[in-house]
């Protein structure tokens, strides 16, 4: 056999000219998908958020039991789910900011806003659902432009743009409306009535809101860019990453969250209010919900899967302060020590500072 031919079959020729064979190589080892998704599980921000709330679920499953209520009925699962779509909605968007860098404090303004211009539009007319609907996103996308443009362009902290934001259509609020305005017709009072068993329509948008948002910042540029400047904005502009138009962008996702979340009010109330969202706590609500859901307020670092954790653990916690008929000051007192224990047991877990994703 010729040396061309031994190489060609995978044998080896020495300088004596004897061939050996070369041991085969070895077999890779193939990881199962279990393990793949036990590996993901495990390294998710969001994997200890929700066994937080397994814990909570039980614990107030046990304390309302002793004191001689029953937690796991049928209206009391209902209850929670339908407070967690409203809250859920508009901090799936905070989140979104919130990684940016940056804040929304004007949220609750909009969904108030939101819900009246709606009412206003259908007039209680099906045939009105669909321009109702797009004036409302179109009030989404101008008042996230407006935020976004005064805290890029004009350099205003985004505490203070967004806090001005609210004041400016609060005002506006405040001096044409008196109460409840329009009204929504039936077929659109179905999103906040209706529900599958124990599984309210609404959940169904609560759900497309976050897949929307999980699959924007997992697999998208806009996704990758935002962590970015999250983590560092002046690092990510020198390696050219369009800083503004992230942070705009951001902005104007958030926008868009709360007007949906003022049109499944609506849809709960029957009219337009003027009071909806700031009476709902959504803006300091939402704050809450992201950063008991594993997101850093510095911005990069966090995902919106451990936010819808949050929420639901704060619709549980409510939920049991009802029950146990807990007075409103010492349920803001206990939620207080119950966040700031989280964040602080958080940023012991990820003391590295190491950036995670959705």
């Amino acid at each position: 056999m010729s040396v061309r031919e031994s190489q060609a079959e995978g044998t080896a020729v020495p300088q004596n000219g004897s061939a050996t064979k070369t041991p085969p190589p070895a077999p890779r080892r193939r990881t199962s998908a279990w393990a793949n998704t036990r590996t993901a599980l495990s390294n998710s921000p969001a994997t200890p958020v929700y066994g937080a709330l397994l814990g909570v679920f039980v614990l107030a499953w046990i304390i309302v039991t002793i004191d001689g209520g029953t937690f796991v009925t049928v209206d009391n699962i209902v209850g929670m789910l339908q407070r967690s779509v409203a809250l859920g909605i508009v901090s799936a968007g905070q989140t979104v900011v919130i990684l940016a860098g940056s804040l929304d404090l004007s949220v609750s303004y909009v969904i108030s806003l939101s819900s009246l211009l709606a009412a206003e539009t259908m007039e209680g007319q099906t045939s009105n659902m669909i321009p109702a609907i797009l004036a409302v996103l179109a009030l989404g996308v101008i008042v996230g432009l407006g935020n976004g443009l005064i805290i890029t362009k004009l350099r205003v902290n985004a505490f203070i743009a967004t806090l001005g934001t609210g004041l400016i259509i609060k005002g506006y609020m405040d001096d044409r409306y008196n109460g409840p305005a329009g009204s929504i017709p039936d077929t659109f009072e179905d999103l906040g009535y209706r529900r599958f068993g124990v599984i309210p329509l609404s959940v169904f948008l609560l759900l497309l809101v976050v897949v929307v948002i999980y699959l924007l910042l997992r697999y998208t540029r806009f996704g990758f860019r935002l962590y970015a400047v999250g983590g560092d904005e002046e690092v990510s502009r020198l390696s050219g990453v369009r800083t503004h138009r992230t942070i705009i962008a951001a902005h104007v996702v958030c926008s868009i969250c709360a007007v949906l979340t003022g049109l499944f009010l609506a849809s709960r109330l029957g009219s337009g209010t003027p009071t909806v969202g700031q009476e709902g706590g959504y803006d300091l609500e939402s704050i809450a919900a992201v950063v008991l859901g594993g997101t850093a307020l510095a911005g990069g670092r966090g995902g919106v899967l451990g936010t819808i954790g949050g929420v639901f653990i704060l619709a549980v916690l409510d939920n049991t302060f009802n029950q146990l008929e807990v007075n409103a000051f010492l349920k803001d007192v206990v939620r207080g020590f119950i966040i700031i224990a989280a964040v602080a047991v958080y940023a012991r877990r990820t003391g590295t500072g190491r950036r995670a994703t959705a």
